[in-house]
């Protein structure tokens, strides 16, 4: 599926930091005739009414609505070619404390996704994911791995329809609300001081940008059923703390329930489905269809090495401390200097 002068797309979560930046993305492309944003907060959506009027932007469509509410998901999906589905509960202490509303919306309400696209006309779902998918060790990565699974299934039963269900998974997204980098920065500022969970920690690093454009990717290119994983550098805790707050303490406090001190985004085990696509991997189902499908469309893909594992510890791209600030400056404040 490609973007064609027909194209209508929805986005699920579309008033947060991924949906923002989509919804910028696709108002710059004349083949969307029709983009939905698909949330439950009238603030928020409110917020980016003012932003996009409707005498200017005729075609921005706001639909107040849960994802764990089938049917509202139904009337939503009417006229809708593509979904990419952004809405979740990602905190990861506030998941060990409510572990049920997690399940909730993060796997009943991928199921509700994949159901009402079976019952209405969509042509292509993409669903984000995150590198605690990958061997979780707290709720929220567990809901998201369950997830995962759930939409590269569904592709077993779309059965004539013209439907493709796949997983884009990254790292942690520079700027995104609740992230490190705008943490640190608050204290940094606030209190010239700034808290280290583990010396040792590393991350895993993507702009939204690069997080939208490989979404936009994966709808152009996907067959259905793939996990896509982005080539992304990583960086080191300690380099950040640096790179924003060189004159501040930095203290360690220990890390925090449900913390990895590295994240992966391939485990050994996906190492053995997993295929080298140049600027992406794609973890492909077990069972062989879909290699089959790539090699009848004459994709060039390489099989990655049984055992390897994508993991932000081992990475051959770090960033320096240097690079990090160009970045913290290219894509969360222009006017950022080391505190």
């Amino acid at each position: 599926m490609s973007f064609k002068e027909y194209s209508s797309v929805l986005i699920t979560g579309g008033t947060g930091s991924f949906g923002k930046a989509m919804l910028k993305k696709l108002v710059s492309l004349k083949s969307i005739r029709r983009i939905v944003i698909y949330s439950r907060d009238e603030l928020k959506q409110w917020e980016i009414q003012e932003k996009y009027p409707k005498h200017k932007y005729p075609h921005i469509r706001f639909f107040l609505g849960d994802v764990r509410d089938y049917q509202r998901l139904k009337l939503a999906f009417e006229g809708v070619d593509i979904v990419i589905h952004a809405a979740a509960l990602k905190q990861v202490p506030a998941a060990e404390y409510n572990p049920i509303e997690f399940i909730n919306t993060n796997i009943l309400g991928a199921q509700n996704i994949i159901q009402a696209s079976l019952d209405t006309n969509i042509k292509s779902v993409i669903a984000l994911s995150t590198d605690k998918a990958a061997a979780p060790i707290n709720l929220y990565g567990a809901t998201k791995l369950c997830s995962d699974k759930l939409f590269t299934a569904a592709n077993n039963i779309v059965g004539s329809r013209d439907l493709k269900f796949s997983v884009v998974r990254y790292g942690n997204v520079m700027g995104s609300r609740g992230s490190v980098i705008p943490f640190f920065i608050e204290k940094a500022t606030k209190t010239k001081n700034i808290p280290i969970t583990d010396e040792n920690m590393t991350r895993f690093n993507i702009s939204l940008e690069k997080g939208v454009d490989m979404v936009l990717w994966a709808i152009k290119n996907n067959f259905g059923g793939e996990i896509f994983v982005p080539k992304i550098p990583s960086y080191k805790i300690t380099d950040l703390a640096e790179a924003i707050g060189p004159n501040c303490s930095k203290e360690v406090v220990g890390i925090r329930a449900g913390e990895k001190i590295n994240e992966e985004m391939i485990t050994e085990a996906d190492s053995f489905y997993t295929y080298d696509l140049g600027d992406f991997y794609a973890i492909f189902p077990s069972g062989g269809s879909l290699l089959e499908t790539y090699k009848k469309n004459n994709i060039k893909i390489k099989k990655i090495k049984n055992g390897y594992s994508y993991n932000s510890g081992s990475n051959e791209d770090f960033l320096s401390v240097e690079e990090i600030r160009e970045l913290i400056t290219t894509h969360i404040d222009k006017n950022f200097k080391p505190i």
